[in-house]
C-alpha cells in the first residue's frame, strides 16, 4: 500500500519521535514538534506511539491513498477535507481506495499531524524515520515532500485493521470517521495570551534581577524567525549580571537561551546537542507542543513552576496517553 502526494504542502515531513543515542556525535534528536500529537495520532488508528508519521506546517499536503487506509489527524485544524467535507480532528477515519485528503489554510495554529495505520515505512536510519532537513538525513530522500512522492505504508496493526472494520464506509461514501474522539490539547488563538510553565535554566542565577522578572512578569512574542530549530522571541532586553564567557554546554528541547541581544531562543526538536548562550530557562515537557503550535505574532507569558509539579504534569500526559491507548483498544472489539 501506498500514498501518492499530489502537493506537498509548505513543508510537510515525515516525522517520528525522534533518533535517540547519538547526541555525543552531535547529532540532532529531530523528530515531531509535538510529540503528544503524533502520538496520539498513532494510537488511534492502533499504531505503537512511535510510529512515522507525517508533520504539516501551515499548509498541508494533498494525497491520494493508493490501497484503504485507516488515518488520524491531530494537532492544528489545517481544514483537512476529503470529497469537499471537513475531516474531524482527534478521530480515526476510515477511507477507501482512491480517496483524496486535501487541506486549507490554518485556523488558529500551526501545525498538524497526520498518522496511518501502519505508519510511514520510509527506511530507518539509525534507528529513525525522522527527517532532518539540515543533513538530509532520515524521513524520504532527507527532505520535504515533493510533487509525486509514493509513501510506503506498513504492516496494519491488528487493532487498526478491527478498527477498519468497525467503521469502513458504505459504498456510497469514500470515508467515515469515528463517532468518538480524544480530547484535542488546548491551542493558543494569535490573539489570545500562551503560557509555557518553565524552570528556572543553570544560568538563571548569572542574570540581573531585573532581567530574571521581566522573564516571569513581561509577555514576548513569537516571531517570524521560527523554524524546527528554534523560536526566537522578542520582548524585553534580558541581560547577565556578569561578562564572564561560558563553555558550550548541553541544551534540550525546550531550553530558553539568551544570545547577546537579550531576545530568547527556544529551542526546539532540531535544536543543536550543544550551545554556548545562557540557559535562562527550560520549558517543560508538557508544554512543548504549544510553542511549536504557535503562529508568528502569538504573545506568551512564561510561568514558573517547580520540578514537582512539572513532573507531575508530565505524568498527567501519559497517562492520558495509556488511557487513549486502552479506550482504543476496546473500541475496535466491538
Amino acid at each position: 500500500m501506498s500514498i501518492s502526494v499530489l502537493k506537498p504542502g509548505l513543508l510537510t515531513t515525515v516525522q517520528d519521535l525522534g533518533r535517540f543515542g547519538y547526541q555525543q556525535t552531535g547529532l540532532v534528536v529531530s523528530g515531531a514538534l509535538d510529540a503528544a500529537a503524533l502520538r496520539t495520532a498513532n494510537l488511534l488508528v492502533g499504531n505503537p506511539a512511535d510510529v512515522a508519521g507525517l508533520e504539516c506546517t501551515l499548509r498541508g499536503p494533498t494525497l491520494r491513498f493508493e490501497a484503504n487506509a485507516l488515518l488520524a489527524l491531530t494537532g492544528a485544524n489545517l481544514a483537512a477535507s476529503i470529497d469537499g467535507q471537513p475531516v474531524p480532528l482527534g478521530r480515526p477515519v476510515a477511507v477507501r481506495t482512491g480517496a483524496v485528503l486535501t487541506f486549507g489554510a490554518p485556523k488558529a495554529s500551526g501545525r498538524a499531524w497526520l498518522a496511518v495505520a501502519g505508519g510511514v515505512a520510509v527506511p530507518p536510519v539509525l534507528g529513525s524515520r525522522a527527517t532532518y532537513l539540515r543533513a538530509a538525513l532520515g524521513g524520504l530522500a532527507g527532505r520535504a515532500l515533493r510533487v509525486g512522492d509514493e509513501l510506503p505504508v506498513g504492516e496494519w496493526p491488528a487493532t487498526g485493521r478491527r478498527l477498519f472494520e468497525v467503521l469502513k464506509p458504505r459504498e456510497a461514501a469514500c470515508w467515515a470517521p469515528a463517532r468518538w474522539y480524544a480530547a484535542p490539547a488546548p491551542l493558543a488563538r494569535p490573539s489570545e495570551l500562551l503560557w509555557l510553565r518553565a524552570l528556572p535554566g543553570p544560568e538563571y542565577e548569572q542574570f540581573a534581577p531585573a532581567s530574571q522578572q521581566a522573564l516571569w512578569n513581561e509577555e514576548f512574542t513569537v516571531t517570524p524567525a521560527a523554524d524546527r530549530m528554534g523560536a526566537r522571541l522578542s520582548g524585553p532586553e534580558l541581560r547577565r549580571s556578569t561578562s564572564a564567557e561560558l563553555l558550550s554546554s548541553a541544551v534540550t528541547f525546550g531550553t530558553v537561551q539568551v544570545p547577546a541581544g537579550g531576545q530568547p531562543i527556544v529551542l526546539l526538536a532540531d535544536r543543536q546537542t550543544t550551545g554556548g548562550y545562557p540557559r535562562l530557562a527550560q520549558v517543560i515537557t508538557a508544554d512543548l507542543g504549544r510553542l511549536a503550535q504557535a503562529l508568528p505574532s502569538t504573545r506568551l507569558r512564561f510561568q514558573p513552576v517547580t520540578l514537582a509539579e512539572a513532573q507531575a504534569l508530565y505524568l498527567a500526559q501519559e497517562q492520558q496517553l495509556r488511557a487513549l491507548a486502552r479506550a482504543v483498544h476496546l473500541k475496535s472489539l466491538l
